[in-house]
């Protein structure tokens, strides 16, 4: 979609959005990659410089207006658009369109879900709660996602809105874990994915004694991974 005002084009690529930062009644605003700016103000880890698209501040970017050197200065304390445009990045509003909102929500939803999966259990059965289930609870309690904040910041208010529909809870489990002689050697790789290992001892016979925190969720895969890494000669005991 292309924007123009008199002779001047402003083009608006797919991806392309409007970062848009509001002070001393004066509009500030900046082109740039709607997907990288998203998971920049969410808390992922992005280079600035990849998500600002154009080093031009406007007034209004759809007009092709550009903000004018002296509001800049007076209301940044500089004219160096990269600084520039890193505050308003970072401080200003991404603008959405609907089916943008739509998709950067579902996106968060299912993080969430795969981390209340990954860390809780059934404190009836020990056991956790498959995605479908937790994804039902989420919709029965009407449980609201906030676009802007991290999964991470979200799980617990989650967590404690859907323990009104279902038994979960958060847990950290400890595991011993002895492996044969033979395998001792994948046991320091193979538990290194799944959780934190909190020592490790060789035994005089060559096999190796892990103590492991997981989260209750891995109970399973922890299992699977370790018989698969030993053909089924571990010993696993669950502290």
């Amino acid at each position: 979609m292309s924007q123009i005002r008199g002779e001047k084009r402003v083009e608006f690529g797919e991806n392309t959005s409007i970062a848009r930062y509001e002070k001393e009644g004066k509009t500030f605003e900046i082109l740039v990659d709607v997907r990288k700016a998203w998971e920049y103000k969410t808390g992922k880890n992005v280079d600035p410089t990849d998500i600002i698209q154009t080093f031009v501040i406007y007034e209004n970017a759809r007009r092709g207006e550009k903000a004018t050197e002296e509001d800049i200065e007076r209301v940044f304390g500089t004219t160096d658009v990269f600084e520039v445009a890193k505050v308003i990045l970072k401080k200003g509003e991404l603008q959405l369109t609907q089916e943008q909102r739509r998709e950067f929500l579902e996106q968060k939803k299912k993080k969430i879900i795969a981390i209340l999966a990954r860390t809780c259990v059934n404190p009836q059965t020990g056991l956790p709660h498959p995605p479908t289930r937790i994804e039902n609870a989420m919709e029965e309690a009407k449980v609201q996602i906030d676009i802007w904040r991290s999964a991470e910041e979200q799980v617990k208010d989650v967590l404690k809105q859907i323990q009104k529909v279902i038994p979960i809870k958060m847990e950290t489990i400890r595991v011993a874990v002895k492996f044969p002689p033979e395998h001792a050697g994948k046991g320091y790789s193979v538990l290194e994915r799944l959780g934190n290992i909190v020592k490790g001892e060789w035994q005089a016979d060559g096999s190796w004694i892990a103590l492991i925190e997981i989260p209750g969720g891995l109970k399973g895969q922890l299992i699977n991974a370790v018989n698969m890494a030993t053909k089924g000669k571990a010993e696993i005991k669950f502290l």
